[in-house]
């Protein structure tokens, strides 16, 4: 029997192409298998300002600055609108006019005649008596000393001779007082009230001898005047006045406190060279736009190492700021978190950005900066500027060949600085050192003009926890926050404060209001009819008693006044800190009061 045929199917092995088709394929999984797993474990690619509790409120990074940008503006718009609520709207006009004026302002008018009781200098001064002073400080510490001086001769029956002004401190400014102040008219001004001559006049055809030197305890009342100067110059008949700064109390009679007053806000008038160039500039920022605000940023190295405050820069801010912290001996080791909490350290330009655009104003409005060198430079400034564009100071209104009469003398470019800020029609003061005091007084004595100090103290846990509200909410309780920080009248009881600061017995109402409250979204009850009283102009008592912390302020410094703040603004934390380092204890001392 024929046994069947074996057939044999050939074997078909998989060809190259199959090979390595598998092999392309396991690798990629692989790889995304290695990528996800590295994706995971990799930190972010960018800070997320948002997320991190402290890094919101250290300088922030431009790569950061995609964060005001809206959906027309960036690419990323829907993948940042899925990870964060907080949204500043893009654009926008500040159209109510409660953020420019108080409706309430026209009921109130500066007030600082002298009483019928007040005696004419001629009537009062004593012959050789002469007292001279010694001012202290940056342009405005020493204004308040000169205002000072007047009152202190008052209170002597002294010829007052022009004081000299601080030219050894920080600043090497050699300006005299008529190179800063119309110093005829300071004279003739204030005829009526203490004689004012401008050197010490010659005895017997020759020259005094050199005046007996001494120093008054700061907040020093007319009792002690009386009591510590009035028998040294009357045996000595010229007495000097060293490191005049706050040696007068806060708290005087109401005909001595209305002298401060026609003192500051009449008889001290800038140089006309300073006040054209003043004014030119207020021009140019009313050419450019119908409101201004005027912002003295004080974010200057110096300041933050005073402050003591940190603001999550790492190692490199501890460093560079601690080593100009040093040069103050004095100061105690500070607890930079308790400081932020407890408001007392200064917004970052860009926490001041998100205040003022949270109450109201719009990116439209042109801001002018009066400020120093900021720390951290550009960088830091970038953020404001995004959320502000139109950014200007005296660096960018005016030419170098204006400002060359100027640009050497620190003190007469803080002139221009504080012209410019008065001007404004909203002025922010990030700090209450001594330009924000006086400025804030003055807006008050000449009809409440808006002033705005951040009250950092709450906007701080705001800006901490934002991340958790939408821009909406944020907002709204800016404004809640910023009650009582607007510069409306009667936000500070009379008496409380700084005199220059709340000069209220030199403010009188001009007519009863019919509301109880302050205006639009800034409204607040005041229902307390024996303030009212007091701030009335039938008010002739004295003020309030207010008893100052005697502590080092870091307010008292008057950095940050001049210097450009332009194109050559550059990122400061890269300058060199042994200039500071290498500077003298006693200059750096001579920029506080004791």
């Amino acid at each position: 029997m024929r046994l069947p045929r074996r057939r044999h199917h050939p074997v078909r092995c998989p060809t190259t192409g199959a090979s390595a088709a598998s092999i392309l394929i396991s690798a990629a999984v692989l790889l995304l298998l290695a990528l996800a797993l590295l994706s995971y474990l990799a930190p972010p690619l960018l800070d997320d300002p948002f997320l991190d509790g402290e890094r919101h409120l250290s300088l922030r990074r431009h790569s950061d600055l995609s964060s005001y940008l809206t959906p027309k503006d960036s690419r990323d718009a829907a993948l940042w609108r899925d990870r964060e609520r907080f949204r500043i709207p893009h654009g926008g006009r500040s159209v109510r006019n409660d953020l420019w004026t108080s409706r309430l302002s026209k009921s109130y008018m500066g007030c600082s005649n002298a009483s019928n009781k007040y005696s004419a200098a001629a009537a009062v001064t004593r012959r050789d008596r002469y007292l001279m002073i010694g001012t202290s400080g940056g342009l405005n510490q020493q204004r308040t000393g000169i205002i000072d001086a007047v009152v202190a001769a008052r209170i002597l029956n002294a010829t007052l001779v022009v004081p000299k002004l601080d030219q050894r401190s920080f600043w090497k400014d050699a300006s005299n007082f008529g190179d800063i102040f119309d110093v005829d008219w300071f004279i003739s001004f204030l005829s009526k009230d203490v004689k004012i001559i401008k050197e010490l006049p010659k005895k017997g055809g020759k020259p005094f001898r050199a005046p007996y030197t001494m120093r008054v305890p700061r907040k020093c009342t007319p009792r002690c005047y009386q009591n510590r100067v009035l028998p040294v110059l009357l045996k000595k008949h010229v007495v000097q006045l060293t490191k005049f700064d706050y040696r007068l109390a806060n708290k005087l009679e109401t005909d001595m406190q209305k002298l401060r007053c026609r003192v500051n806000y009449h008889a001290l008038r800038f140089t006309h060279s300073i006040q054209e160039m003043g004014q030119k500039l207020i021009s140019r920022m009313k050419e450019k736009s119908n409101h201004f605000i005027a912002l003295h940023l004080r974010f200057e190295p110096d300041m933050l190492a005073f402050s003591g405050c940190y603001y999550g820069g790492g190692e490199k801010e501890r460093r560079e700021l601690g080593a100009i912290r040093r040069r103050w001996k004095t100061l105690h080791m500070s607890n930079p978190d308790k400081a932020r909490r407890q408001g007392r350290c200064p917004l970052t330009p860009e926490e001041v950005g998100l205040m003022l655009r949270g109450l109201g104003y719009g990116n439209d409005v042109h801001i002018y900066v009066a400020s120093g060198e900021i720390y951290g430079g550009d960088e830091t400034l970038a953020p404001l500027k995004a959320l502000f564009p139109n950014f200007h100071s005296k660096d960018t209104l005016a030419s170098r060949e204006e400002l060359e009469p100027f640009s050497l003398f620190s003190s007469r470019m803080a002139a221009l600085d504080f012209i410019v800020c008065d001007g404004s029609d909203a002025f922010v003061a990030n700090n209450n050192g001594n330009m924000a005091k006086i400025l804030a007084g003055r807006r008050r004595y000449f009809g409440h003009k808006r002033t705005i100090r951040p009250n950092a103290k709450k906007l701080y846990s705001l800006f901490l926890n934002r991340a958790n509200m939408s821009w909406e909410e944020f907002a709204l309780k800016v404004r809640a926050h910023q009650r009582g920080f607007m510069g409306e009248p009667r936000e500070v009881r009379p008496g409380r404060g700084e005199f220059h600061e709340n000069p209220s017995t030199c403010i009188c109402e001009t007519a009863e209001t019919t509301s109880g409250a302050y205006f639009g979204s800034f409204s607040q009850k005041n229902d307390d009819n024996q303030q009212r009283k007091n701030n009335s102009s039938n008010n002739g008592g004295e003020p309030t008693s207010y008893n100052l912390d005697e502590e080092l302020d870091w307010s008292d410094l008057d950095y940050g006044e001049y210097t450009p703040l332009g194109k050559n603004s550059s990122n400061v934390t890269g300058m060199d800190y042994d200039t500071f380092i290498k500077t003298e204890d006693s200059e750096l001392e001579d920029i506080l009061s004791d």
